[in-house]
């Protein structure tokens, strides 16, 4: 854990708090073995609503302690237009969790418990983004709409309509198919002190966990978590170091993206914390006992990490973010952008799932 010392000896206490909160976002998703990409699979393969229930158990938690703090101007949320190019992204992403088998913060706590594959998903992720990051005057004149925050246009009773939204999903999918405690991964929490330690976590305690870090995130940070810049910026600084001249690109010349690229790693708020999430599941998998390194199974599995990595790359900085940035962050922020990404991002898993079969990919 010498990232979260030097961050709050070298950046002040408030970058080695958000460390810290990353190194807790990586034991709660190593223990409740929380996925995006998964969930999402299994819903649409076997109709499994649990993942899907847990992450609107979280959306809604969050909701509700987000609204206060936006509507107080305490923070920022993440909201961003609702784009043409949003749609491709997401949908691009979409098909890049499947192949890739993990989403953004997927990647990063997968990383922690010893995959070695993940280590390439993770290289794809940052090449695509950058290239994205390059591209990204050519999709300027695709069309779109103005931002949406539901908090920003009504206060309380947007958050309250969203409230009920989700409220509303999650009665649809319990009367569907109500989730039952099976296997090693339960749903509902059975709270015992070793299991807190030695894990696995419930689903649900996994989903009230990262809502909770999420509000920390928010207030320590001002605005919402993320993953996807961290990604971005290390493939930036790599290509810079190699000879790649910011210059060359528009966005790089903005003064923030510039002074980021100049700027150490620890005073990055989402490097740090992607750092945290990395560490704090190796030591959450050493203490559990399963820490172990894993080489991938075959070229084919290699292949699709790649593949899969560059596709959620460039499909999150299309979309304004990954599962994190642009879902968890946009609907909690009462976004609609967050949203219309879920809705194209599972479309583009349902090709994501099918095509799993050429690499091999169980489902």
């Amino acid at each position: 854990m010498s990232v979260l010392v030097v961050a709050a000896s070298t950046q002040g206490w408030r970058q080695g708090l958000l460390a810290l909160i990353g190194a807790l976002f990586g034991v709660s998703l190593y223990h409740a073995s929380f996925g995006f990409a998964s969930a999402y699979r299994h819903f649409i393969v076997r109709g499994d609503s649990r993942g899907i229930l847990a992450q609107l158990l979280m959306l809604a938690v969050s909701t509700a302690f987000f609204a206060p703090i936006l509507i107080s101007g305490i923070a920022k949320g993440a909201v961003a237009p609702l784009a043409l190019q949003a749609i491709f992204g997401a949908a691009l992403f979409g098909v890049g969790m499947q192949l890739g088998s993990g989403c953004a913060c997927g990647t990063l706590y997968a990383i922690g418990g010893g995959s070695s594959v993940m280590l390439i998903t993770l290289g794809g992720f940052g090449a695509g983004s950058f290239f994205a990051s390059l591209t990204t005057d050519a999709l300027r004149g695709l069309p779109k709409l103005e931002p949406v925050s539901l908090v920003d246009r009504w206060g309380w009773p947007g958050a309250l309509i969203q409230l009920a939204v989700l409220g509303a999903l999650a009665f649809f999918l319990w009367v569907w198919k109500r989730p039952q405690q099976d296997g090693s991964q339960p749903f509902w929490p059975r709270f015992h002190w070793k299991g807190l330690l030695r894990g696995p976590w419930a689903t649900v305690t996994g989903a009230v966990a990262l809502a909770v870090l999420a509000v920390l995130t928010l207030v320590l940070a001002g605005r919402p978590w993320g993953v996807t810049w961290g990604f971005t910026l290390w493939t930036a600084k790599l290509a810079h170091g190699l000879g790649w001249d910011p210059a060359t690109s528009a966005i790089w010349q903005q003064e923030r993206f510039g002074v980021a690229l100049q700027a150490g790693l620890l005073e990055d708020t989402t490097s740090v914390m992607n750092a945290g999430i990395v560490l704090g599941a190796a030591a959450t998998a050493a203490v559990a006992g399963r820490l172990s390194f894993r080489r991938p199974s075959s070229a084919r599995t290699c292949a699709a990490s790649l593949l899969g990595g560059l596709a959620m790359g460039y499909g999150a900085w299309l979309s304004y973010g990954c599962n994190v940035g642009a879902y968890f962050g946009g609907i909690a922020s009462t976004s609609l952008h967050g949203w219309l990404w879920i809705v194209f991002a599972l479309l583009g898993t349902a090709l994501g799932v099918r095509l799993r079969a050429y690499f091999g990919l169980s489902n």
